[in-house]
């Protein structure tokens, strides 16, 4: 069910609002007040459009467009005047609101980061893209890991960034971590359609979650958004989806949280993130629960490397124009900063 876009809102339900951002072009620090301003103009749009909507999600790129530009003229700072202007915009119209910046970075390349605010204006939810899309997005790689919250109606909410969807781990972890929605913002363009479908459908079903799912939309005169707002019931059937393509359209729906609760407690057959840690478990009481899996043991041990690591060719950004790097993960950082990032 989707209360036909949340026009019905049942007691137990939140609505949610995906955003088809037009894909707009920001070059300079007026470029990006401008996109500030209407950004904040669509969150007016989305209370408008359906009375009963508790949070409204914006793709990745929402403020900067798909230059991966690096200019300190058009990053922000969370205690900068976009996202004063995003909380402001979240108490004015009474609604939760999820938005990207990309965020300046005082110890190496700016971090893509993804915010959730509530409806009184504090920022609830702080994440750092954990995968950039390499080698495409010079991006620094996330280190606060991935933040569940209780968001609307007390839902538990978890946040993602486009190719973050891609590792079935990013949305195993938000499960694990109690998540019963996980957002999936993006600026992806068209030859991604299929992979992010099916991406969208296999992390709900997979994990007993709804998943929220919103790219950037329409042409900034280079590149080419697609829109493809997706709404995923935690069975992996689609709810709501935009396949018009059309720009600044808002895709609605109404989830459950509560059947996502029960699912995970009543049913038996696809049960998979319970039945992950406890495998056979109608053979052995409580099912094995050891770890059988060489890539986890080889990664938590620094150690992750493929039988074929030695032949793989694309290895760092130049083949897309960007230097190659010098710096090792984590260098460069005070002990302060690296204590706040943990």
């Amino acid at each position: 069910m989707n209360g036909l876009g949340g026009l019905n809102k049942s007691p137990n339900g939140v609505v949610i609002g995906l955003v088809q951002l037009q894909l707009p072009r920001v070059a300079t620090k007026a470029d990006l007040g401008a996109q500030t301003e209407r950004v904040v103009a669509m969150i007016g749009k989305a209370r408008g459009n359906v009375a009963g909507m508790d949070l409204v999600v914006f793709p990745e790129y929402a403020l900067h467009g798909l230059s991966m530009d690096t200019n300190p003229d058009i990053l922000c700072r969370m205690d900068g005047p976009e996202v004063a202007a995003l909380r402001q915009a979240c108490i004015d119209n009474r609604i939760w609101g999820c938005f990207s910046i990309m965020e300046a970075n005082p110890h190496g390349n700016p971090y893509n980061t993804g915010l959730v605010i509530d409806d009184e204006g504090a920022v609830k939810l702080y994440y750092r893209k954990m995968h950039p899309w390499v080698p495409v997005e010079p991006w620094e790689p996330g280190d606060v890991g991935i933040p569940v919250i209780d968001g609307p109606k007390g839902a538990k909410l978890a946040l993602i960034i486009c190719h973050d969807g891609m590792f079935p781990e990013m949305a195993r972890e938000c499960a694990y971590k109690g998540a019963e929605i996980m957002i999936r913002t993006a600026g992806y363009t068209a030859p991604i359609r299929e992979s992010w479908r099916f991406t969208n459908q296999s992390n709900a079903f997979c994990n007993l979650m709804v998943t929220a799912n919103v790219c950037m939309c329409g042409s900034d005169g280079t590149f080419d958004s697609m829109g493809e707002g997706m709404i995923v019931n935690f069975d992996g059937s689609v709810i709501a989806h935009g396949t018009t393509g059309r720009a600044d359209e808002i895709i609605t729906a109404e989830v459950r949280p509560d059947l996502v609760r029960e699912a995970r407690i009543h049913w038996g057959v696809e049960n998979n993130i319970y039945q992950f840690g406890h495998r056979g478990y109608t053979a052995v009481k409580g099912g094995a629960q050891d770890c059988p899996y060489t890539y986890m043991h080889d990664l938590a041990a620094g150690r992750y490397r493929l039988p074929w690591e030695d032949q793989v060719r694309i290895v760092d950004g130049t083949a897309c124009g960007f230097s190659e790097p010098t710096r090792s993960y984590g260098a460069g950082q005070t002990p302060e900063a690296r204590e706040a990032a943990e």
